[in-house]
């Protein structure tokens, strides 16, 4: 049986860029995930100024210009049939099945091979000090776990946060053009927030986050269809006929981020609800931060890297995290919504502070941008 150098578990944005980031270094690497690609995903399919620096550092910064990305340019915000603007610029929209197969390719073309629609977990009883096992008899002298928020290649389940959310999607082929591309639009209300946005082939992407008793009274459909409602945001026929797709709650985070030879990256490694293209951003980043330790535990220097890629996580992705709990939690309160998109209204700069956040520009803990 081969032994690999590395393993990559998960070929989502996590995954994919971690395993061309080896490959590139000369490792022998193999992406594994239980899916077929194309695939759909709950996901609010943006790219935000800090998600786009995170795939430039990882050498891929042309990538969405290519797949034709719709550039963003405003968040229009809207609750209790009230609505404010702000300006956004800086990032794009792409279909996930555009961006995961592209990401796909541009790592089998950096070397790794890809190997789709095989689940496998970690085998701890037959891994060694220099070797870690996995179920299906693959080996490898490291692991990278990027297999999602539900994933279970380890044992040991996350720490779901009490009263998290469920996410919830769908994509509708028509709508109307009142959702003009370039905007995001964001509809909030008692039970929950939706996100909408146009995609490089006219869809309109649809991701929201619900409270689980309102999706136990509504169905996710007619959640998302009350909030919009509600919002004051225009009618979207076939809403209620859509394919919708949920997710398990939300807000979690995993016993461990790292272990004798393997790392976890992406949703994996903690999620939080975010915001305009946070978490895509948190995954590309750690995809890029993990390879220099990736590459330490493959020349076998393992013994103090869990502990480092702790630490190293938590500069690189801890503190915007830290912000979008903040945000979710004000999500939370609608009254604080209205009270936010009134004042919004009057006086747009006040959502300076929360854009530059979101704008900044990924810095590596080795100062690479």
């Amino acid at each position: 049986m081969k032994l690999w150098d590395v393993i990559v578990i998960g070929a989502g944005p996590a995954g994919a860029v971690a395993a061309r980031a080896a490959a590139l270094r000369g490792l022998t690497v193999l992406l594994v995930d239980q899916a077929t690609f194309p695939r759909r995903k709950v996901c609010g399919c943006c790219l935000n100024r800090h998600a786009l620096s995170a795939l430039s550092a990882a050498g891929l910064g042309e990538l969405p210009a290519k797949l034709g990305a719709v550039p963003l340019e405003r968040v229009r915000l809207a609750t209790g049939g009230r609505n404010a603007v702000v300006r956004l610029p800086g990032g794009v929209a792409l279909s996930r099945e555009a961006f995961d197969v592209a990401l796909i390719a541009e790592a089998v073309q950096a070397g790794a091979t890809f190997l789709p629609g095989t689940r496998v977990r970690l085998d701890e009883s037959e891994s060694t000090a220099s070797c870690v096992s996995l179920s299906s008899g693959l080996r490898a002298k490291a692991l990278i776990v990027a297999d999602g928020l539900n994933g279970r290649v380890r044992a040991d389940a996350p720490v779901v946060q009490t009263g998290s959310r469920i996410g919830a999607g769908a994509i509708l082929t028509d709508a109307p053009d009142d959702y003009e591309p370039g905007t995001i639009f964001m509809a909030t209300g008692h039970g929950g927030y939706v996100g909408l946005v146009r995609l490089e082939d006219g869809r309109l992407d649809i991701a929201a986050a619900f409270d689980a008793s309102f999706v136990q009274t509504h169905g996710l459909a007619g959640a998302a269809s009350k909030i919009l409602q509600s919002s004051g945001l225009p009618g979207l026929p076939g809403l209620l006929d859509a394919n919708w797709k949920g997710t398990p709650p939300l807000t979690r985070e995993p016993v461990q981020v790292a272990g004798p030879l393997w790392f976890a990256i992406g949703d994996a490694a903690g999620y939080i609800e975010p915001f305009t293209g946070e978490g895509m951003a948190w995954a590309m980043a750690s995809a890029v931060a993990v390879i220099p330790l990736v590459e330490r535990c493959v020349a076998g220097d393992s013994l103090d890297l869990p502990a480092e890629w702790v630490a190293v996580h938590r500069a690189c992705v801890g503190e915007r995290q830290w912000a979008c709990r903040a945000l979710a939690r004000s999500l939370k309160r609608p009254t604080l919504c209205r009270l936010a998109v009134r004042a919004l209204q009057w006086i747009p700069a006040l959502a300076t502070p929360v854009v530059r956040s979101l704008n900044r520009s990924l810095m590596s803990p080795s100062g690479v941008r």
